[in-house]
């Protein structure tokens, strides 16, 4: 089923306005952040290229959230995250959902309903409608998963130049091989979330 805005019509026709999309990046890593995004779309928004940001390469991405961000388009947007210390101290699903809650309400305007990527989050500060594989359905979901994707691997790129032996500019932060490789290799850095087995084993295969 391809993006489109069919969702956000089926609530303006119910009388609902001012609708969000709301997505995150960033709930598998083994070290970051993770990041929440809340866009409002205009009305009158088409697009022949959003989708759900995992679809889509780098470079369309940077574009795309170029596009998206730029001043006077209409488009109303907010990102807001939730730091590893803080995954560590609530757990990943709480320190998302928190993450998704503060961008919402950093939004220049309060929208009457939200839609977002995955399962409902409760308690959240607007009625909400959750959508499995929202990204790839809804535009305004879509345009949240761009902004979050690229504001997370920005982040990761600038802590690969802040902690140079982990390789975060290729990975990200996932688990993958070469990262695994570079945890047993050097233990866990600021950023690593703790509570995480891999970055817990590691931590202790050091003692």
């Amino acid at each position: 089923m391809q993006c489109s805005f069919r969702h956000e019509r089926a609530l303006r026709k119910a009388g609902v306005e001012c609708i969000a999309g709301i997505d995150e990046a960033g709930r598998g890593p083994l070290a970051g952040p993770v990041v929440a995004a809340a866009v409002v779309l205009p009305e009158n928004f088409r697009h022949k290229v959003l989708t759900d940001s995992k679809q889509l390469s780098a470079a369309v991405r940077e574009a795309l959230y170029a596009e998206l961000t730029e001043e006077g388009n209409g488009i109303a947007w907010a990102v807001s995250l939730a730091e590893n210390e803080e995954i560590d101290r609530i757990n990943i699903l709480r320190a998302t959902h928190q993450a998704m809650r503060r961008a919402v309400s950093a939004l220049p305007r309060l929208p009457q309903h939200a839609l977002i990527d995955g399962l409902p989050v409760r308690p959240f500060p607007v009625p909400h409608t959750a959508l499995v594989g929202g990204d790839g359905l809804s535009f305004s979901i879509a345009a949240a998963s761009i902004l979050a994707k690229v504001t997370r691997d920005r982040i990761m790129v600038e802590m690969d130049t802040r902690y140079p032996g982990y390789h975060f500019a290729q990975h990200k932060g996932y688990g993958t091989p070469e990262h695994l490789a570079m945890l047993r290799a050097h233990g866990p850095c600021p950023i690593h979330r703790r509570s995480f087995l891999p970055v817990r084993q590691a931590q202790l295969d050091l003692l």
